[in-house]
């Protein structure tokens, strides 16, 4: 059980992992293109769907959704704030370019990643590269960025740079020692003669949009709970054993659940083989005959409803919140592209 839960955690919770990752880049750029091959630094073409439009999961939404921020508004967020940031910083004489949101979206448009939240149901994707992603979705999109000096890390966020830890002793500076940085330490009050906003111009930004300090977690952990639960409802687990036999049947033995079969077919360098697209396939087709994701995504459906109408106060919020926090992001973008 305890594996269980860290399954359908992890599958929870991939997408919004990922979106972080996506919308936080170390980098920063005035370039329009990657400045390695030319491809734009923002591809819209790759972002996810709101709604998945082939495979067994195609127009399928679960009621949690309506809860969760999708990719669009999260990177309508991201560059509504770092536009916010560039002219704060240029209002203390700092000429400074953020990254560009949406350079690297992630697989799914939101933390229910319901393209692969029962395993993989894309046959057309599965037999081009069996469990991997696609190759635009494993592509890296960097943008580059000059240092930012002791004072511009202060004024953009509100602390000191944090101080790098001296190289131990017999090991030369510059080698090949890294160690994480020491403490910071509150920013001086001002600088060429204005007050720094509290938190910096990040933090700022964030009160000109009006986000929310924390994250609205409570929505991919109940995901996470309904796919839990869903697992053990009688009707899936008769389910999951009929998708278990006819992978038996297909040669691929001894995988209880879909989350096995993209264990073992996940490779090691991240290419596809044939093996593991016949694997995939074979998941895929057997998903098929046994009705397996139409059965699990309608028993998950009743029990986030149930979620939704015992939580339904703090949803109502954290939904109504996220709209205000979108719709403030927009208007700063507007106002800046005039």
């Amino acid at each position: 059980m305890q594996h269980l839960k860290r399954t359908a955690a992890a599958v929870a919770l991939t997408a919004s992992a990922l979106l972080v990752s996506a919308c936080s880049s170390g980098t920063t750029s005035d370039a329009t293109t990657n400045a390695a091959d030319g491809r734009p630094i923002v591809n819209k073409e790759n972002w996810p769907k709101k709604t998945p439009t082939s495979g067994l999961t195609k127009d399928l939404t679960l009621p949690l959704e309506a809860f969760m921020a999708s990719y669009e508004d999260q990177v309508t967020v991201e560059q509504a704030a770092n536009d916010l940031q560039q002219s704060c910083m240029k209002d203390y004489g700092f000429d400074l370019t953020l990254p560009r949101a949406g350079a690297n979206p992630p697989p799914s448009d939101n933390d229910a990643n319901i393209e692969r939240r029962y395993g993989l149901t894309d046959r057309a994707e599965a037999e081009k590269y069996g469990y991997e992603l696609a190759p635009a979705l494993r592509e890296h999109t960097r943008q580059t960025m000059r240092d930012l000096s002791d004072v511009e890390v202060e004024v953009l966020t509100g602390h000191t740079k944090p101080e790098l830890p001296q190289a131990p002793e017999g090991v030369k500076e510059g080698g090949a020692f890294a160690a994480p940085g020491q403490g910071t330490k509150p920013a001086r009050t001002e600088y060429n003669g204005k007050k720094l906003k509290t938190g910096g111009c990040i933090g700022w930004s964030k009160d000109q949009l009006g986000a929310a300090e924390a994250d609205p977690i409570i929505v991919a952990q109940l995901a996470g709970d309904s796919l839990v639960q869903s697992m053990k409802d009688d009707e899936v687990i008769k389910a999951l054993a009929a998708w278990s036999s006819c992978m038996d049947g297909k040669g691929h033995t001894g995988l209880a659940d879909p989350y096995k079969a993209m264990d073992q077919g996940v490779t090691s360098d991240g290419e596809p083989t044939q093996e593991s697209i016949a694997l995939a396939v074979d998941d895929i087709d057997c998903k098929k005959q046994t009705d397996l994701v139409k059965i699990w995504f309608g028993v998950e459906s009743a029990i986030q409803d149930k979620q939704i109408a015992d939580n339904k106060s703090g949803l109502t919020g954290i939904k109504e919140r996220h709209g205000k926090e979108v719709g403030a992001a927009r208007e700063q973008m507007a106002t800046s592209a005039q």
